[in-house]
């Protein structure tokens, strides 16, 4: 990268002047008229500091931390501003010489570069220097789960989902910083999101402890996504506070659901599962309370069931993006507890339905069993991380 070099003049030091006008002064009477004048130079000590900053001119690539070094002297305070009087952070070494900032210069931006120094002999002088990075020429976004401000379920990961593809996924990874009340262990997981857009996820080892509050903060801004993946050009955040251990477990070859609360059974509600046999069937293992949406539309074709049905459907439950829902369904009254005869949710009445819908939240795992269904929920399906194991899903961080 260009740099610039900058040159911290320093002043003579009056005591080494006073050192050498003394001597002229005790042999002036004797002194030739034609004598040569005198000249003064600095001491060794007390030379000029040279300070260098990378990068510097017009335009130059984003991306890079700002740096900054100093020779012939130190370096007491570097402050590197934008136009709008965001600061880059930084500290100055142990030694003095050079001084990083922890931030990278991000695109589009002016930046003015303050280094404070000290020569050797103890003289104080500051320099500046300047420079603008290019724009950036595709911008990367990012949708995240949960919101701000929520309470959620024992189960809810953490989800980042981009806008384009992300091919520098270990410099992602290391700007997303996760803080917990209580040290939860867990792991960021790259996947692909059931749209076909890349993904990551942190998760915990186990189920959330209730209680816990967490704070996502994506440090993205100045990073590049990668080949035509575009750069991130701002930082996202969100804090959220897990709710009560729910756990939602339906046994399909029993056509029921229970709810358990801190370990003890609240209710069993009568079910039917996903027709056996088909394109029907109802997915297995753990999958994630995702949304309540209400009363919605469902409509066969949006799933890939032809004209199977099309009708408002009430307390709809989102399980799964491919369409897997909890919801009331009054027309299958007739198989509850004794059938599963639906076309991949779990339905059941409509009282049963709208008291079930009061209780559960976001990030409620629902535990699916069932012999006769179409597979695993998958990771990107949802939240389907919890089908893997914690061995498996570490391997899924772009940083082991």
């Amino acid at each position: 990268m260009p740099r610039t070099r900058v040159l911290a003049h320093a002043r003579v030091r009056a005591a080494a002047v006073a050192a050498l006008l003394a001597p002229l002064a005790a042999c002036s009477s004797s002194a030739s008229p034609d004598a040569p004048e005198s000249k003064v130079t600095p001491s060794a000590d007390d030379r000029p500091v040279t300070v260098t900053v990378t990068p510097t001119g017009q335009q130059v690539p984003a991306g890079e931390p700002v740096r900054v070094t100093a020779a012939g002297g130190r370096l007491t305070s570097v402050t590197v501003t934008d136009a709008e009087g965001h600061r880059l952070t930084g500290k100055v070494a142990a030694d003095g010489r050079s001084w990083v900032s922890d931030r990278k210069a991000v695109p589009g931006a002016a930046y003015t570069v303050t280094a404070a120094t000290r020569t050797e002999g103890g003289t104080v002088k500051s320099t500046r220097a300047t420079f603008t990075t290019a724009p950036a020429d595709k911008v990367n976004k990012v949708d995240w789960r949960p919101g701000a401000g929520t309470n959620v379920g024992i189960a809810q990961p953490i989800s980042l989902v981009f806008d384009h593809p992300v091919k520098n996924r270990a410099e992602v990874e290391k700007q997303l910083k996760i803080t917990t009340s209580n040290g939860t262990e867990g792991s960021w997981g790259w996947i692909s999101d059931w749209s076909g857009r890349d993904r990551v996820d942190w998760r915990p080892r186990k189920y959330w402890k209730p209680g816990t509050k967490v704070t996502l903060n994506a440090a993205l801004n100045g990073t590049d996504s990668g080949a035509d993946g575009g750069w991130f050009v701002r930082d996202y955040t969100t804090t959220f506070t897990i709710g009560a251990r729910q756990i939602v477990k339906v046994d399909l070859d029993r056509y029921r659901l229970t709810l358990v609360r801190d370990g003890e059974t609240v209710r069993r509600i009568p079910v039917s599962g996903g027709t056996p046999g088909g394109d029907k069937r109802s997915w297995r293992g753990t999958a994630v309370l995702m949304a309540k949406e209400g009363t919605i539309n469902m409509n066969s074709e949006t799933v890939g069931l032809g004209d199977a049905y099309d009708k408002m459907v009430d307390h709809s439950m989102r399980l799964t993006w491919s369409g897997m829902y909890a919801h009331a369904a009054p027309w299958n009254a007739r198989y509850f507890g004794k059938a599963n005869q639906s076309s991949g949710c779990i339905g059941m009445s409509d009282a049963d339905a709208a008291w079930f819908y009061g209780q559960v939240r976001p990030g409620d795992p629902f535990e699916i069993t069932g012999k006769d269904t179409k597979g695993v929920v998958a990771p990107g399906n949802g939240f389907g991380a919890w089908n893997l194991s914690w061995t498996e899903w570490r391997q899924k961080s772009a940083l082991r």
